[in-house]
């Protein structure tokens, strides 16, 4: 029997006859309370009934693959109170189709058939006779007779007769299509008017509604009084005089829920007109999600005394003008504590980020051109964006930048998604704290000072394009793309350059009596999904990026750098708190009372700290395998993770007194982090919350065999050693930690 029906055919044994799968069961012994709440899976008992129930399911399930003599035998073999199903099939000859005609007695039908079904029948003679094969066959022409007009047509119309001569194994398939009752022909239907109603977010009609006839099509009804007709008349996609299109009416309906701001759009309703037209009116019944909305988020990150939190709330005031416009405002908040080294401030903040934004997006492109509704494979958008954010790095630098942009979104198919921003104006203003001003003066670290510390402007545009964004929650194989542009500063460049402003002391060109910045910048992101089998899935992703600075900047702007660390890419790292490259603090600043550096002391290295770990350069890879452990824990689906990082940030040229910091292919490698991991996944349909645990398994700090810190310090992972002690040492008192918890909501990628 071919192995792939064999494997198939176990699928067909009842579930309550199958094992258990051992995680499942242990939690059911575990968190079970005499059947109250039941967590896991409970243990499979025999039942000689549903043991034959599933051999006869078995043997349809082989005749329906073509071995129509096939028969199953089962047998049950029991010791120490365990028993093992065996079925045994003997399958017989394989029977194969003969011949395979039509008989359609509308001859338009018989014509709509014979053109289209080599796109899609899998029944021809010589292949194997296959029901399932049948009853697909049956189930794509009666859509093709959907998108043709043909309103009333069922998929009873449509039946197979089969002659089956056994002797010989072959089948002789004929296809029947039936006109309806009384009828000569199937008739074809075309939309006449519509009528759209819209209630108010409790899906009732009360009170006096908003009523216009918009066209010899629409009549429009809303009683919300929130929406102007165009909202909804944009995106259906059935016009008057159109034949009838089941695909049509689908994407009506996609497309007005993805303006997210009604709760339900079920299909259209038809109701044919009562003459001999084979008109259809439609009916469209909406009911609006509630105006206003909120949202929480957030993540915690800890490293022995090293912690920090990430919180954000996302504001959604819908329906504005009466254009399904969208209003969001968001909140964010991080911060990080060092408890481990500021033993004089046992929970002493070291940096701080707030961010506030708004957002207003518009459901269409609005642009100076007339342009058509691309509503086919998604909603457009335009959005208007205003962003505010301050950063603190306690005794270093207060960081504020305002961004204002205008960007469009839209898809070119459901698989391709494209986003561009014409218009990005960005200003960014760093204050430094005047003693660390001077230490960084002192120890000759002029591009710090510069680049934290610069007030700046730019003016820039930016492209993104994704690819198969559709496919991120499935279990498919499949290739995800997402890449982006952004470029800043040239029409500025070629404006002051007309104009001949002044230059600034650094000889950068200014506007206004301000230094802007030129650059380019690029970043890409593919995975490679591969499913397992069930809800096993393996991923590989590769996030690469790389700015340059150039023309009126020879230092991007500080948002614009790189970093790497965090709960989304290198697991076991702090965010900030790798690279660049080789980048080493102790070698760099030196351990405080070391003759050879008697001005690069701890206290500014306890400035820059989780700021100096920058780059123009970012490869990350990454590689994860993803399980399911249980269908019910606590009311969630609990998966597991394997995971392994690798990677880091680079400097883009080499700098003073910083050995291999810069992106070289020859030392990349050498220059790379890596960690291993495992994490935990709490499923609640709505959102996932995820718990990871990342260790350093590679640090590029150190050099040669040093590198693999897990392999050679193992035994110190959860207790200080000499390894920890002299790192403590040269270190200025920071310790060193293996394990980095990430908690968080969503997935890392």
């Amino acid at each position: 029997m071919d192995e792939d029906y064999a494997e198939a055919a176990v699928n067909y044994v009842d579930k309550q006859q199958q094992p258990n799968n051992w995680i499942n069961l242990q939690f059911y012994y575990l968190f079970s309370n005499n059947g109250k709440r039941n967590i896991g899976e409970a243990p499979a008992i025999l039942d000689s009934n549903l043991v034959e129930f599933s051999r006869l399911q078995i043997e349809r399930y082989l005749r329906s693959k073509g071995y129509l003599k096939v028969k199953v035998v089962d047998t049950i073999n029991i010791k120490k109170k365990r028993a093992e199903l065996v079925f045994t099939a003997v399958e017989g000859p394989m029977f194969k189709i003969r011949s395979f005609k039509d008989s359609i007695y509308d001859k338009k039908v018989q014509a709509l058939y014979r053109a289209n079904r080599a796109s899609f029948s899998h029944v021809k003679p010589g292949g194997r006779f296959d029901t399932d094969s049948l009853a697909f066959d049956r189930d794509e022409f009666y859509l093709v007779m959907k998108r043709n007009g043909y309103f009333d047509f069922y998929r009873q119309y449509i039946n197979f007769n089969s002659d089956t001569t056994f002797n010989h194994a072959v089948v002789d398939v004929t296809m029947i299509i039936d006109n309806p009752i009384g009828k000569a022909t199937h008739p074809v239907y075309r939309i006449n008017n519509t009528l759209i109603t819209i209630t108010n977010s409790a899906g009732r009609t009360p009170g006096k509604e908003d009523t216009l006839q918009v066209d010899s099509q629409y009549r429009f009804v809303d009683f919300s009084h929130r929406f102007r007709p165009r909202t909804v008349t944009d995106y259906i996609f059935q016009k008057k005089g159109d034949i009838y299109n089941v695909d049509k009416q689908t994407l009506t309906t996609s497309r007005l829920s993805e303006l997210n701001v009604f709760r339900n759009v079920p299909n259209p309703t038809y109701q044919k007109l009562p003459d001999s037209t084979n008109r259809l009116n439609t009916k469209l019944d909406i009911v609006p999600i509630k105006q206003m909305s909120d949202r929480v988020e957030g993540e915690f990150l800890f490293n022995a005394g090293q912690y920090g939190y990430n919180l954000g709330n996302t504001f959604t005031k819908r329906d504005l003008f009466k254009q399904a416009a969208i209003l969001q405002i968001k909140v964010n908040y991080s911060v990080l504590f060092d408890n481990a080294s500021n033993l004089g401030n046992p929970n002493g903040i070291e940096n701080q980020d707030f961010r506030i934004g708004a957002n207003l997006v518009y459901p269409r492109l609005i642009t100076p051109f007339n342009l058509p509704v691309l509503g086919r494979y998604g909603i457009p958008h335009t959005t208007f964006s205003s962003n505010y954010q301050w950063f603190y790095q306690k005794s270093l630098v207060t960081r504020e930048s305002f961004i204002n942009s205008i960007t469009y979104d839209f898809a070119e198919t459901d698989r391709k998604l494209h986003s561009i921003t014409p218009i990005d104006i960005e200003f960014s203003r760093g204050v430094i704290d005047p003693r660390a001003q001077q230490l960084l003066l002192k120890n000759g670290l002029y591009a710090y000072s510069y680049l934290i510390g610069r007030t700046i402007f730019t003016s820039g545009s930016q492209y993104t394009f994704q690819y198969n964004a559709i496919e991120l929650n499935s279990y498919r194989n499949f290739i995800y793309f997402r890449g982006s542009v952004d470029v800043g500063g040239n029409t500025l460049y070629l404006l002051t350059s007309a104009l001949n402003t002044h230059k600034d002391t650094l000889g950068e060109r200014t506007l206004f009596g301000r230094a802007f910045a030129q650059y380019a910048k690029g970043e890409v992101d593919v995975r490679i999904y591969r499913s397992l089998g069930g809800e096993r899935q393996f991923i590989f992703r590769l996030n690469a990026g790389a700015g340059d600075p150039y023309g009126n900047s020879n230092q991007l702007i500080f948002e614009k750098d790189f970093y790497a660390g965090g709960a989304n890419d290198m697991r076991a790292w702090l965010p900030r708190t790798l690279g660049p490259g080789q980048f080493n603090r102790a070698t760099f600043y030196g351990p405080p009372g070391v003759p050879n550096f008697p001005s690069k002391g701890d206290s500014l290295r306890t400035r820059l700290k989780y700021l100096d770990q920058f780059g123009e350069v970012k490869v990350i890879a990454n590689a994860e395998f993803r399980y399911k452990i249980a269908d019910n824990f606590f009311g969630s689906k609990l998966k597991g993770a394997f995971f392994v990082d690798a990677g880091n940030v680079w400097r883009l040229h080499p700098q003073p007194g910083q050995p291999n910091v810069e992106f070289r292919f020859n030392n990349l490698l050498n220059s790379s982090a890596m960690d291993i991991g495992t994490g935990l996944r709490f499923d609640l349909a709505f959102f996932v919350f995820r718990l990871d645990a990342a260790l350093k398994f590679k640090d590029p700090q150190f050099n040669g065999s040093q590198q693999w810190v897990l392999i050679d310090h193992f035994n110190e992972l959860f207790h200080t050693g000499p390894f920890k002690s002299a790192y403590r040492t040269a270190n200025s008192g920071d310790t060193y930690n293996f394990m980095q918890l990430n908690f968080g909501i969503g997935m890392p990628f």
